[in-house]
């Protein structure tokens, strides 16, 4: 593609950089002799780890998660393949698809690369490291022998000496004419096709997948074995990505953390430096961008109401709710550590006030911790009588009883309290339609007020994400699922109250 002078200029620039990165950070043994060479280099191929981080030391930084380890052995292993990677911002896909598909083109066991994303502009950039690294790693060179081929290196489109091709092109771009010496694409790269903007449009959606899948796929060689590999998160409930990955013999998900909340990839990002990253951006986005759940905020409730809330002590009820989010049914679903939520929640006149909650992933002792603190915080401002509720359904009874009725016990003698622990045993609707028919109605009258006092509370603020992120498709709903089960205890002892009343107006009127 013609580049005008200040595309030229950034892309120099840019290119630069790669090349003498490249140079660098790559150095060679001068004294190695001819049988070491080929020793050393049949190490490293049978060494697919070794391979990597002895050709790219720039990349390969740190170890390797296991999910790294076993993605690339997927790639290396199957010549036809067809695989999606929905790994989190952080994880390497890029990077570690770039060192796997070097890996087979420099072995020969690839011949021609397609690389696509979502311009031609973004498509050569994401091309431009493969061509740094062929070009001026020298330890390619030094093993594999001079790649660069003069007359047939441009910035996107260029023919190894050994004829490897690479082309980028941007989606919708005729693909046609990508041959090679005969030989059709053999490995078809997809990064970065999805754009916020596009995922709110469905009609560009659909034209994007139409075209990968009638223009792109086809030009493939129906005798000859295909790697598709196609990266990128799931920014949208209808993407590219997601199209895609109905297609593929393997989709997956890889969150910044795994279902225990924990970070999939510990050697690189750590716990601590995950937690500063997430704090700095809205829950909505951390969702989206590091846990491949994207958000559909306000589909239920638009606004959440934050005002003064009336004395504890002079609520007409109150209750604590708990919700230890143990349901294996929603870990299968989500693939993403639940979150952990206890609730102090009052009704007066007829209106729900959430008072303080927790709401976070976190291990069971802090959970539990939770219940003693707020029991304490209730009992403090007046409340002489209220119960303790833990959901516990059939799928979490176990647990209950195994787990968080021990460490309840034991924190017991700690805070000089027995807790007042009764388990919600109530076979529960689905979640959404729960929250959806319970807390949206009070929620649409101003009868569901969150504590202004606590507004700026890092667990008030997730459940406010969480409330204005409720919709049938979210898969991340602890928060409004606990408040449903608190005001629905709330409203049933309600209830009670109020038929009281009236059987004992109608026997008073007897006499």
């Amino acid at each position: 593609m013609a580049l005008n002078s200040a595309k030229q200029r950034k892309y120099l620039a840019l290119w630069n950089e790669y090349r003498e990165n490249e140079k660098r950070s790559t150095p060679i043994d001068l004294n190695e002799s001819a049988g070491q060479k080929l020793t050393r280099i049949n190490n490293l191929e049978n060494d697919l780890e070794a391979w990597f981080k002895y050709y790219f030391p720039t990349h390969y930084k740190c170890e390797a998660a296991q999910f790294h380890i076993e993605a690339s052995k997927r790639i290396i292993k199957n010549a036809e393949w067809f695989e999606v990677r929905s790994w989190s911002r952080e994880l390497a896909k890029t990077t570690r698809t770039r060192m796997e598909v070097l890996y087979l083109v420099l072995t020969e066991r690839k011949r021609n690369v397609v690389f696509v994303s979502n311009s031609e502009d973004n498509a050569e950039r994401l091309l431009l490291p493969y061509k740094a690294a062929l070009e001026a790693n020298q330890r390619i060179i030094n093993d594999y022998g001079e790649q660069e081929n003069l007359g047939s290196w441009e910035s996107g489109e260029f023919i190894t000496k050994k004829g490897a091709s690479f082309r980028a092109l941007g989606v919708g771009q005729s693909p046609r004419g990508t041959n090679n010496d005969a030989v059709r694409p053999d490995v078809i790269l997809v990064d970065d096709i999805d754009t916020d903007k596009d995922c709110r449009n469905p009609k560009i959606i659909e034209k994007k997948v139409n075209w990968i899948f009638d223009a792109l796929y086809p030009t493939r060689s129906i005798s000859e074995p295909l790697l598709f590999l196609a990266c990128g998160n799931i920014i949208a409930k209808y993407c590219c990505i997601t199209e895609m990955a109905k297609q593929s013999d393997f989709h997956e998900v890889i969150n910044i953390r795994d279902e225990n909340g924990k970070s999939t990839w510990p050697q690189k990002n750590t716990e601590e430096l995950i937690d500063r990253a997430l704090s700095k951006i809205p829950w909505s986005s951390q969702q989206k961008e590091y846990f491949n759940n994207p958000i559909s905020v306000g589909e239920v409730f638009e606004n959440i109401y934050y005002n003064s809330c009336p004395d504890l002590k002079d609520c007409d009820g109150v209750v604590i709710y708990a919700d230890p989010s143990t349901s294996n049914n929603d870990r299968a679903k989500n693939k993403q550590s639940s979150y952990k939520s206890v609730g102090l929640i009052g009704v007066k006149d007829r209106k729900f006030y959430l008072y303080k909650i927790f709401l976070e992933q976190t291990k069971n002792a802090t959970f539990v911790e939770w219940l003693y603190e707020l029991y304490l915080y209730a009992t403090k401002n007046g409340v002489d009588t209220l119960k303790v509720w833990i959901e516990s359904n059939s799928l979490q009874h176990p647990f209950f009883e195994q787990v968080i009725e021990p460490l309840i016990e034991q924190l017991a003698d700690e805070y000089g309290l027995n807790l007042p622990v009764k388990e919600d045993t109530r076979k529960k609707p689905e979640k959404f339609f729960r929250i959806e028919g319970a807390l949206e109605p009070l929620n649409r009258t101003n009868r569901l007020i969150f504590n202004i006092k606590e507004k700026e509370n890092p667990h008030m603020k997730r459940m406010q994400d969480q409330m204005l992120s409720v919709s049938e498709s979210a898969t991340v709903l602890d928060g409004p699922d606990m408040l449903e089960g608190g005001v629905y205890k709330l409203s049933k002892k309600q209830r009670k109250k109020r038929m009281s009343y009236a059987f004992q107006a109608r026997n008073s009127r007897k006499y």
